[in-house]
C-alpha cells in the first residue's frame, strides 16, 4: 500500500477552506463597492471651490475673449478712433490722444472701462472743417451719433467676445459642453450685470472734469477754457464735440501747437506755495503764465528755505514772469525776505490784512506769526496760528463793512486760513506740501497748495521725489467767484510726467443752483 505523505491532509484542508470562504470574499467585495468611502480615504470636492473655479475659467475666458475680438474701430467726426471695452475695478473712460497724452473721464462705476484711441487724423474731413467752419455748428451731432453707433457696435462685439472665450476656456479646462455653456451664460450674465450698472451711473457732466495726463503744453487745448464749460444745456454733446475739435486743431499737421485762448470775461489765478528756493520753479511758474495767459499770480508763502540775505536774489526773477505777484510770508521767509521783496517790481506784498486790486480782484492776507527755518515748532505755534487768522477775519469784515469786500483772502497755513471762514469766499493757504480743497462750515472755501517747488532740496529725503504742484483758479469777471480750477502735477526730481485735473465747484455743476454768499 502507498504511503501518503504527511503534508497531504494539511494541504487539502487548506484547499477546503479557501473553496468554503470564496462565497463569502465575492460578498464582501460587493459590499464594498456599494458603500461610498469614508470622508478620511476621499474628501468629495467642496462647492464653494467649484464655483471658485468655474468664476475663474469665466473672468480669464472673458477677457482673453475682448483681447482678441472686443474693439471696434469708429469714425469720430474728423478722427479715426479705436473703441474697446477693459476689465477695471474702478471703471470711466479714458481717451487716448497719442502722442499728445490721455483723458480720463469718471463717465461710469462698473467693472468695465471704455478705451477709446485716437488713431488718426483723416486729412480730408479735417480739411474739409478748416475749409468750411459754418460745419462746426452741426458737430456735436455728428459726434454723438459716432459715438451712439460705435458704443453699440462695441456692446455687441463685446457680448460675443466674452462668451466666446469663456465657452472656449471652459471647454478646455472641464472637457464637457454643459460645463463650457454653463461657463458661457455665466459670462454674458456677468457682462449685462456690468453693463446695466454702467447705464445705471452713467454720468455725462463727467467730461466738465477730465483728468489730463501727457504733455503740459498739450493741456490746455484738450482741457479747454473754464468759461465754456460752465452749462446747462446738452452737456455730453457739446463737450465732446469741444474735445474733438480741440484734438484736430492739435493734431493739424500743417500749423504749430495752437495758443490757448480762455474766454475774454475770464481772470485767471494761477496758485503757487512752498517753492523753497527751487530754480527750476520760476521757469515751470513762466511757462504756465503763457500757456494759461495768467492775469495774476498768487504765492501763499515758503518760497525761502532760511530766509537769509544771501537768499534774496533767487527771488529776482519774479519781475520776468510776465504777470503779477501776490505774496504772503511764510514760517521759513523773515522780514529781510518780505522788504526785499517789497523793492521788487510788480510784487504786491500782502499783511496785516490790508487789501490790495491786483487783475481786478481784491486781495487780502497776513504774514505767517512764525519764522522757523530750521522746522521747529515752539510753544503755542497753534494759538499763534490762530491769533493771526482772527486779526485777518477782523480786516476782512471791516472792508466788508466799508463796501470793499475782499475776493480772495490769502494765509501761509491752513491752521490760520480757516479762521477767516465766513468773512471771505475764498482764502488760499500752503504749508502741507500736498494739495486739499474744502468748504468750511460757514461757507469759506479753503484751497491749500502743494510744493510747487517739489519740497525744495527736501524732495530727496524720501523714497520717491515730491511732486511740483499748481493750480489755475478761474473767476467770472463780473461777478469775481471761483468757476473751476485746474490742478497741475508735474513729477518731481528726474521725472518727466505731467497731469491737469479739471474740477468745478458744486454750484457750478449743471444745474445746481448757486450757494448764498458767506455770512
Amino acid at each position: 500500500m502507498a504511503r501518503v505523505p504527511a503534508a497531504a491532509p494539511h494541504a487539502l484542508a487548506e484547499v477546503m477552506n479557501s473553496i468554503r470562504s470564496a462565497p463569502r470574499a465575492l460578498i464582501r467585495r460587493r459590499r464594498a463597492r456599494r458603500t461610498p468611502p469614508t470622508p478620511e480615504l476621499a474628501a468629495r470636492p467642496r462647492p464653494w471651490t467649484r464655483a471658485a473655479g468655474l468664476v475663474t475659467v469665466v473672468l480669464l475666458g472673458a477677457w482673453l475673449g475682448l483681447l482678441v475680438v472686443g474693439d471696434v474701430r469708429v469714425p469720430v467726426g474728423p478722427m479715426n478712433t479705436t473703441m474697446t471695452l477693459r476689465p477695471s475695478v474702478a471703471g470711466g473712460t479714458k481717451i487716448n490722444v497719442s502722442p499728445l497724452g490721455a483723458l480720463q473721464l469718471d463717465s461710469h462705476i462698473a467693472p468695465v472701462r471704455l478705451d477709446v484711441n485716437v488713431d488718426q487724423l483723416d486729412p480730408d474731413r479735417a480739411q474739409a472743417l478748416v475749409d468750411h467752419p459754418e460745419r462746426l455748428s452741426g458737430l456735436q451731432d455728428e459726434v454723438a451719433r459716432d459715438v451712439e453707433h460705435g458704443t453699440l457696435d462695441l456692446a455687441v462685439r463685446s457680448c460675443v467676445a466674452v462668451v466666446t472665450g469663456a465657452t472656449a476656456l471652459g471647454l478646455a479646462v472641464y472637457r464637457r459642453p454643459r460645463r463650457a455653456l454653463g461657463a458661457g451664460g455665466l459670462a454674458l450674465t456677468l457682462l449685462v450685470a456690468s453693463g446695466g450698472t454702467a447705464y445705471a451711473t452713467w454720468n455725462p457732466d463727467s467730461v466738465l472734469e477730465p483728468r489730463f495726463s501727457g504733455l503740459l503744453s498739450s493741456a490746455p487745448s484738450l482741457v479747454g477754457n473754464a468759461r465754456s464749460i460752465v452749462t446747462e444745456f446738452d452737456v455730453y454733446q457739446k463737450e465732446l464735440a469741444r474735445l474733438v475739435t480741440n484734438v484736430t486743431k492739435l493734431y493739424d499737421v500743417t500749423s504749430t501747437l495752437p495758443a490757448y485762448q480762455p474766454d475774454p470775461t475770464t481772470i485767471r489765478v494761477l496758485h503757487v506755495s512752498d517753492i523753497h528756493l527751487n530754480p527750476a520753479s520760476w521757469k515751470i511758474i513762466a511757462s504756465l503764465v503763457r500757456q494759461y495767459q495768467v492775469n495774476v499770480i498768487v504765492d501763499s508763502g515758503d518760497t525761502m528755505d532760511h530766509g537769509t540775505a544771501a537768499e534774496n536774489g533767487f527771488l529776482d526773477p519774479i519781475e520776468d514772469l510776465g504777470a503779477p505777484y501776490v505774496w504772503v510770508r511764510g514760517n521759513h521767509d523773515s522780514e529781510e525776505t518780505q522788504n526785499y521783496l517789497r523793492g521788487l517790481k510788480n510784487v504786491h506784498v500782502l499783511d496785516d490784512g490790508r487789501a490790495r486790486n491786483v487783475a481786478g480782484l481784491r486781495f487780502a492776507g497776513i504774514g505767517d506769526p512764525q519764522f522757523t527755518p530750521d522746522r521747529s515748532q515752539s510753544d503755542g505755534a497753534e494759538a499763534s496760528q490762530e491769533l493771526a487768522g482772527a486779526r485777518l477775519a477782523s480786516a476782512l469784515r471791516d472792508q466788508s463793512t466799508a463796501g470793499t469786500p475782499v475776493d480772495i483772502a490769502v494765509a501761509h497755513e491752513p491752521s490760520a486760513a480757516r479762521e477767516v471762514d465766513g468773512a471771505v469766499p475764498l482764502v488760499l493757504a500752503g504749508h502741507l506740501h500736498r494739495e486739499d480743497m474744502e468748504v468750511i462750515k460757514y461757507g469759506t472755501r479753503l484751497r491749500v497748495e502743494g510744493s510747487t517747488g517739489g519740497s525744495g532740496l527736501r524732495a530727496v529725503e524720501g523714497k520717491y521725489p515730491d511732486p511740483i504742484q499748481a493750480s489755475i483758479l478761474y473767476f467770472d469777471r463780473d461777478t469775481r467767484r471761483l468757476q473751476a480750477w485746474d490742478e497741475i502735477k508735474l513729477g518731481g526730481l528726474g521725472l518727466t510726467t505731467a497731469e491737469v485735473s479739471r474740477h468745478l465747484p458744486k454750484e457750478n455743476q449743471p444745474g445746481a443752483t448757486p450757494s448764498p454768499s458767506p455770512s
